[in-house]
């Protein structure tokens, strides 16, 4: 590896994009845990603890098996049920969407 190519590493390395830290980043770079998204937040306790990771995939795939049943076998209460939900998850949304504005 000729110095060109280590000078241009270590500038991708420290830019950010590739979603990993350099080296020799400081520990208080790190973002805390507040300020990551909630997929990454998913990721980091999916690679912290691999075990509840593969539970939880395995709970959503019962509830969806479950919720598809339901369909089937009572499809005005699932539909009424499922558009309550939709209802509720709207509502959720614009609150999350109005504290984050206010919290700005």
């Amino acid at each position: 590896m000729t110095d060109t190519d280590r000078s241009v590493d270590a500038e991708s390395a420290g830019s950010g994009d590739s979603g990993s830290f350099p080296e020799d980043a400081d520990p208080e770079d790190v973002p805390e845990l507040g300020d990551l998204s909630i997929l990454q937040r998913a990721f980091v306790a999916a690679v912290q603890n691999p075990s509840r990771g593969v539970l939880v995939v395995g709970l959503l795939a019962f509830a969806l098996a479950f919720y598809a049943a339901f369909w089937l076998s009572f499809p005005r209460v699932a539909g009424l049920l499922s558009a309550l939900a939709a209802v509720v998850a709207l509502v959720a949304a614009v609150v999350y969407w109005l504290l984050d504005r206010v919290s700005r």
